[in-house]
């Protein structure tokens, strides 16, 4: 791993022994049940027991040795899972113990540990308005690590965002079928056609990050607001009850348009807040997935 910060790399150790034992303790069994293989290949062939599939009785071998034998087929478990994560200046927003940023930084860690120790491989796409990095689908702990390390401390170019830029870039890079887990707060306008695209190609699933300051202005009289991403200052009075109402409904109407968009197109929504603990709207998802499945 290059050269870093000292502060930096501890921060990146509490993470990976945080999530690596969380990973270990309650994310393997749901991830796994949650997320199949591409498919079934052919194992052995082995004399039938009582309480196998009758469908699966070979009857060319069965005929040779005039005893009844079956085809004995494994998962194909190797899957690649891609973290398409939007890095735009909102995530810098906290009022919480953490920022949205520190928060993401987490659940793509213990998102990524969770699959290596299921074997699979994982890649890393940070996005602004414009793809601000990279990186392949590979296994490994020091991949891991470097996957953290990017999230904690990759400055990005620009602080807009654009979700068709990132969908577009993963349609080129990303030519087979992976698990996708785009992490953003989705404050940019919700790009239908390219989420379409993405959802037939890919398993995604939507991670959408909240603060509660998002959800419900606190009542602080007339504050000077600077919006993170155009860095337009505005005063707003957050003690006005029309004014709170606004921009409730406005967040309201937003959150529920991701869900919405992401249940027509077949694929996933978690919402996960800054005040909350992530582990269990991640262990719900995966198990409410495995009963569909």
């Amino acid at each position: 791993m290059a050269s870093i910060p000292r502060t930096v790399f501890q921060h990146i150790r509490r993470i990976q022994i945080a999530t690596n034992r969380l990973a270990e303790d309650l994310m393997v069994g749901a991830y796994h049940s949650a997320f199949k293989g591409k498919g079934m290949e052919f194992e052995e062939v082995r004399e039938y027991t009582q309480g196998d599939d009758v469908r699966n009785i070979d009857w060319n071998v069965t005929a040779r040795t005039n005893h009844p034998h079956i085809k004995n087929f494994r998962e194909e478990r190797e899957l690649t899972v891609m973290l398409v994560v939007d890095i735009s200046a909102s995530s810098q927003f906290g009022t919480t113990k953490q920022l949205k940023s520190e928060l993401i930084a987490e659940l793509s860690a213990l998102l990524a540990f969770t699959a290596i120790k299921n074997n699979d491989n994982v890649g890393l796409l940070l996005f602004s308005d414009i793809v601000e990095e990279y990186i392949p689908p590979k296994k490994g702990i020091q991949h891991i690590l470097r996957v953290i390390r990017d999230l904690l401390v990759f400055e990005p170019k620009h602080r807009h965002s654009n979700l068709k830029v990132a969908l577009d870039y993963l349609g080129n890079v990303q030519k087979k079928s992976c698990v996708c887990f785009l992490i953003s707060d989705f404050l940019f306008p919700i790009q239908k056609k390219e989420l379409a695209i993405t959802s037939k190609h890919h398993d995604l699933i939507s991670i959408h990050i909240l603060d509660p300051a998002e959800e419900s202005f606190p009542k602080i009289g007339l504050v000077n607001i600077r919006d993170l991403e155009t860095g337009k200052m505005t005063f707003v009075d957050t003690s006005y009850l029309p004014t709170q109402q606004f921009h409730e409904s406005k967040v309201s109407k937003k959150k529920n348009t991701v869900k919405q968009m992401m249940e027509k197109l077949g694929a996933g929504y978690i919402l996960i807040k800054t005040d909350q603990s992530y582990v269990q709207p991640l262990r719900r998802f995966f198990r409410l997935r495995r009963i569909r499945h």
